[in-house]
């Protein structure tokens, strides 16, 4: 059982299921589905790419308070219905309560999209005054 501790009520059909989780790593895979086509020829909406990377990197962090701040990517080749991607994130640099994730999303071998997410981890939840 991974111990996973924010963005616990995320929607895992549309943004990954975890599978593995360390001290600043995670690994989070997702089947892409008919519900993610952004056009006839079944093209997956990048949308759906970015939210994976995104859990990925929140979950590399794991804190309860932990949300993004930036982010700086690149969409590397296109992925279709029925392809399933594996992101995987590294915490790479720790500032005070700025954290620095490198993700990769793979297909097979293939990296389809990689990026660099800023996190911060904030005192108390971002809609708490």
């Amino acid at each position: 059982m991974l111990n996973i501790n924010t963005h616990r009520k995320i929607n895992r059909k549309l943004c990954g299921e975890p599978v593995s989780l360390a001290e600043n790593f995670a690994e989070v895979v997702l089947g892409l589905t008919d519900q993610m086509v952004a056009d006839e020829k079944e093209l997956i909406h990048g949308g759906f790419v970015f939210g994976l990377a995104d859990y990925a990197a929140m979950l590399a962090v794991n804190h309860p308070n932990v949300v993004l701040g930036a982010a700086t990517v690149k969409f590397l080749k296109p992925v279709v219905v029925g392809d399933e991607l594996r992101a995987v994130a590294k915490v790479v640099e720790v500032k005070g309560k700025k954290y620095k994730i490198v993700v990769k999303v793979k297909k097979g071998e293939d990296v389809v999209f990689e990026g660099e997410f800023i996190a911060i981890v904030p005192d108390k939840h971002v809609l708490e005054k």
